[in-house]
C-alpha cells in the first residue's frame, strides 16, 4: 500500500480504493472502573510534515448509567445533561478510520469496544522523549513545550475536544523533536516507545526487565492477561 503524497500522509488508497484516515481521538467516560463512553471527539490528522490536523468532531453520549465523582469531578459533564443524547452504545468510528492517535490511547480505545484500528500512543512517546520530566500528563506537557500559552489553553482541558487539540499540539512536538514525517515511521515509534524498560508493576516495580528474576519473568508469561507490550518486552 503506497501513500499517494508524502506530505499528506494520512489519507490514502487501500488496494479496495477505499479511502482511510487517521484521527486524533479523546473521549470522556463514566469512570475508570468499567467505563462507559459519554463524550467522543476527534481531529483528523490530514498531514505530518507540515502538520495539519481539522475536521473537528465532538457529541455527547447517554451512557445509561450514572457518571462516577471521580470522573465528574475530572471532566464536569453531569448525568443530567446527557439524557437525550445518543445511547452510548449507538457511538462507531466511521468506516474510514484506520488509526487512532491518543494520550494513553488503550483507555479511550477500550472505551469505544476495542475496534480494529492500529493505535498510536502520545503518552508512551512522551515518556521515551522526555524521560525527566516529573509528569507527563497532557496538560503538564503543554506548559513544557507551550508555557506562553498554557495555562488559558488548560481552561477546559477535559473536554474531550478540547483535550484533542491539546494533544494534537503535544504530538506535534514529537514529530518535530523524533525527525517523523510519515504515519508508517509514527506508528513504528510508538510501538517502540510502548515497549517497556522497567516493571510497570508488583513486587519488582520499577525494576530494570534485565535484572527481574528469571523465575518471575517464567511466571508472568504464563498469565493469559499480561500486557502485550510487556509480553514482548520479556521476549517472548
Amino acid at each position: 500500500m503506497e501513500l499517494r503524497d508524502s506530505a499528506t500522509i494520512t489519507i490514502y488508497w487501500s488496494e479496495l480504493g477505499r479511502m482511510h484516515k487517521t484521527i486524533i481521538f479523546d473521549t470522556e467516560a463514566t469512570g475508570i472502573k468499567e467505563p462507559i463512553l459519554i463524550e467522543a471527539a476527534w481531529l483528523e490528522l490530514e498531514s505530518i510534515h507540515p502538520f495539519n490536523a481539522n475536521n473537528p468532531f465532538v457529541q455527547r453520549y447517554n451512557p445509561g448509567k450514572p457518571i462516577s465523582l471521580g470522573a465528574l469531578a475530572t471532566h464536569h459533564i453531569m448525568d443530567e445533561e446527557l439524557v437525550h443524547c445518543p445511547l452510548a452504545a449507538s457511538f462507531t468510528l466511521p468506516e474510514d478510520v484506520d488509526h487512532i492517535i491518543g494520550h494513553n490511547v488503550d483507555f479511550d480505545w477500550s472505551v469505544i469496544g476495542k475496534p480494529n484500528v492500529k493505535r498510536i500512543c502520545t503518552l508512551s512517546l512522551s515518556r521515551k522523549l522526555w524521560p525527566d520530566l516529573d509528569s507527563h500528563s497532557q496538560s503538564a506537557l503543554l506548559y513544557y513545550l507551550e508555557r506562553s500559552t498554557a495555562r488559558e489553553r488548560l481552561q477546559n482541558a477535559h473536554s474531550a475536544i478540547v483535550d484533542v487539540g491539546i494533544c494534537a499540539a503535544i504530538l506535534n512536538h514529537i514529530c518535530e523533536q523524533l525527525g517523523i514525517t510519515t504515519l508508517e515511521g509514527l506508528h513504528a515509534e510508538s510501538e517502540k516507545a510502548r515497549i517497556p524498560n522497567t516493571m510497570p508493576f508488583g513486587k519488582h516495580k520499577g525494576l530494570l526487565l534485565s535484572d527481574v528474576p528469571k523465575d518471575y519473568k517464567e511466571w508472568l508469561l504464563r498469565q493469559g492477561d499480561i500486557d502485550p507490550y510487556l509480553r514482548k518486552a520479556l521476549g517472548a
